[in-house]
C-alpha cells in the first residue's frame, strides 16, 4: 500500500494513504543499518499491521525528488519564503539566507511579503529593487486584509510546499487562510483545530483546498473496533480511518470535541486535497549551509551573468581588480543590500574552514 508521510514524532511515521486513512507506522530495522531515515513528505510503501488500529510499517521509501536536510523535509515543489513588510521589520540577510538554502537544494523560490498594509507603495517598490535583478518571483500581500491571496492560491495548487520564514511574520494567518475553504466544508468543528495557537514541533504537510470525499464516513481508532477480514487494508465498511493518535495531536483537548467529529474534519480536509503546505520547525534562524566558499557565488542567481567575465578565475567577488560582479554592482546591476548579504556569507564559511 503506497503513502506518503505527514509527519514524524518519536520514531512514529503518520502515513496518508488515499481513500483509506491515516496510518500510524514505524521504519523497518534495514533503514537504521543503511542509515536511512523517513522524513514528511517521503512517498512510502506501507505494510498493515493493525487494520482495526490503522497501524503498520514502512517497508520501502520511494526516490526522493529534493531533500531538505535541516529542517527534514522530502519531496518539495517549491517553496514559499515569507517575511512582512513591517511588524516585524524585514531581515533582508535571513531571507537572503533562506534562498541560498533553497537554490543549493535545487527548489524553486518565491518571495512572499506580508502585511503590506502597514506600509506605503514607496516601501512596497525599495524592497521590490533588492530583488529585481535575483529573478525570484516576489509578491506582496496581506492575510488578515484579504489582499493577494487568491494569487497565492494558484500558485500552491496541486504542489507540495514548504513555508519558511521568521516567527511573526503571517505564517500561521497564512496558512490558516489558506485552509479556510477546506474547514466550511464540514460543519460544527471546533476552531482548536486551527493552527496559529501553538509552536510547530515537527515538519507537517497541511492539506490544502480539499473537496468532500467519496469515501462514506470516518472511523477513529480506539483499539476496541471490530475485526476485519484476513488481508484487509481498511474498515470492512470501506470508511476512511485514522489512528487514535494522530487524533489525539490534531485536536489537543479531546475534553471539548467530539473524536469522531475530529476525525471527519480529517478525512474531508485530506480527501481530494489539491496540494500540501509544509509548516516546519527551526525556520526561524538560519545557518549558512555547509559548502565550500568558492560555491557560495552561483547561488545568488544575479552574480551569474558576470562571473565569466571577472579577469581572475576563480574570483571571489570580494576584492579582486577588475571583478565583473563588482562592477555590476557599481552600475546597479546587483542590488547593495544582497552583495553585502553575499560578503557576510562568504566570511562565516571563511572562519569556518579555518577550524
Amino acid at each position: 500500500m503506497q503513502g506518503k508521510i505527514i509527519k514524524g514524532i518519536a520514531g512514529f511515521y503518520y502515513v496518508y494513504v488515499r481513500g483509506r486513512g491515516i496510518y500510524e507506522c514505524k521504519a523497518r530495522g534495514a533503514f537504521r543499518k543503511k542509515k536511512i531515515k523517513p522524513v514528511a513528505g517521503d512517498a512510502v510503501e506501507i505494510e498493515i499491521t493493525d487494520p482495526v488500529d490503522a497501524e503498520g510499517n514502512i517497508v520501502s521509501i520511494a526516490e526522493r525528488r529534493s531533500l531538505l536536510i535541516r529542517p527534514a523535509v522530502a519531496n518539495v515543489d517549491q517553496a514559499l519564503v515569507i517575511f512582512a513588510a513591517r511588524k516585524p521589520m524585514p531581515n533582508f540577510n535571513l531571507l537572503d539566507r533562506f534562498l541560498v538554502m533553497m537554490e543549493q537544494a535545487e527548489i524553486p523560490t518565491t518571495i512572499l511579503f506580508n502585511k503590506v498594509d502597514l506600509v506605503d507603495r514607496e516601501e512596497i517598490e525599495r524592497i521590490r529593487r533588492i530583488y529585481a535583478a535575483s529573478a525570484y518571483p516576489i509578491h506582496f500581500m496581506s492575510a488578515k486584509e484579504n489582499l493577494g491571496l487568491d494569487e497565492i492560491r494558484r500558485q500552491l495548487s496541486n504542489r507540495t510546499t514548504t513555508v519558511a520564514g521568521p516567527s511573526g511574520v503571517g505564517k500561521s494567518s497564512l496558512i490558516n487562510r489558506l485552509q479556510s475553504a477546506t474547514r466550511m466544508q464540514t460543519a460544527g468543528i471546533s476552531v482548536k483545530l486551527g493552527r496559529g495557537r501553538h509552536t510547530t514541533r515537527h515538519s507537517e504537510l497541511i492539506p490544502l483546498e480539499g473537496e468532500p470525499s467519496a469515501v462514506e464516513g470516518c472511523l477513529n481508532t480506539g483499539g476496541k473496533g471490530e475485526a476485519e477480514p484476513s488481508g484487509g487494508t481498511g474498515d470492512p465498511a470501506g470508511r476512511f480511518r485514522v489512528n487514535r493518535h494522530f487524533i489525539e495531536d490534531e485536536a489537543r483537548v479531546l475534553e471539548e470535541d467530539s473524536p469522531e467529529m475530529i476525525c471527519e474534519e480529517i478525512r474531508g480536509r485530506y480527501q481530494g486535497a489539491r496540494g500540501f503546505i509544509v509548516d516546519t520547525p527551526g525556520f526561524s534562524s538560519l545557518y549558512v549551509p555547509d559548502f565550500e566558499k568558492e560555491d557560495l557565488a552561483f547561488y545568488f542567481p544575479e552574480f551569474l551573468p558576470y562571473m565569466n567575465a571577472c579577469r581572475f578565475q576563480p574570483c571571489t567577488h570580494t576584492h579582486e581588480p577588475q571583478c565583473a560582479v563588482r562592477k555590476a554592482l557599481d552600475r546597479g546591476k546587483i542590488s547593495q543590500s544582497r552583495y553585502d548579504s553575499y560578503l557576510q556569507m562568504y566570511e562565516e564559511l571563511s572562519e569556518r574552514r579555518r577550524y
